[in-house]
């Protein structure tokens, strides 16, 4: 599964020597371009690596015609691809089977400020989501982008084995003391910003003394994590 598609997807996948019929689906949690600018290469890779198996892409509603239209215009064809691309709409409470996962998305408030201010002008839907991935007894929530630390409630209802959270439009420390004393065995903080990384050191150690019950994971690009 790949959750958004930012820019640079196309080479870094490749870079990792990973199948091209591996991705079984991709959710794009909103339209920010930092979250679906690398969508339009990654599918000329899947198209030149010759990628035959289905792949079906959950995405806001309001962005399915548009996202056609820009593949159109860049000559990524239908009839061209080797497989079948097939636009979903994300539906709010209902589960996407994607083999033995289940695949739950919940609205986050992350453009609720754009709504506020452009909706008049700009007929565009600003629609964002965070997900819930859940196999088995296996619990994993990831935050996509967050309006504010609250928008992870419906992830948290019940314990989580590994939470993938962004870290790059609050202060580290709303999100720590928000979570304190819920039951999360791991959190990888992604989405880490040049100030942050420039002060980690002091981040990790405000993490580890505000949440001593989890392990914590901040991620580098191509890191693999177990759990």
């Amino acid at each position: 599964m790949l959750i958004d598609c930012g820019e640079s997807i196309d080479r870094s996948y490749k870079a990792c020597g990973l199948s091209y019929d591996l991705i079984d689906c991709v959710f794009i949690s909103h339209l920010h371009a930092d979250h679906f600018g690398g969508f339009f290469m990654l599918m000329q890779g899947f198209w030149l690596e010759a990628r035959r198996k289905d792949l079906p892409v959950y995405m806001p509603k309001s962005a399915i015609d548009p996202m056609r239209q820009m593949l159109q215009t860049a000559f990524l064809f239908d009839e061209e691809l080797p497989f079948r691309l097939q636009f979903e709409p994300i539906e709010l409470g209902e589960a996407v089977s994607i083999g033995r996962v289940q695949v739950s998305a919940f609205p986050t408030s992350h453009l609720d400020g754009m709504r506020a201010k452009y909706s008049k002008k700009y007929r565009v839907g600003f629609q964002a989501h965070c997900f819930l991935l859940e196999s088995g007894a296996r619990r994993v929530g990831h935050s996509a982008d967050l309006g504010t630390p609250e928008d992870l409630e419906p992830l948290l209802a019940k314990p989580l084995d590994l939470l993938v959270c962004e870290l790059a439009h609050f202060h580290p420390e709303k999100v720590f003391r928000y979570l304190q004393g819920r039951e999360i065995k791991h959190v990888v903080w992604v989405h880490l910003g040049r100030p942050l990384r420039e002060n980690l050191a002091k981040i990790r150690r405000l993490a580890a003394r505000m949440l001593p019950a989890m392990k914590h994971t901040f991620a580098q690009d191509g890191q693999e994590i177990s759990f």
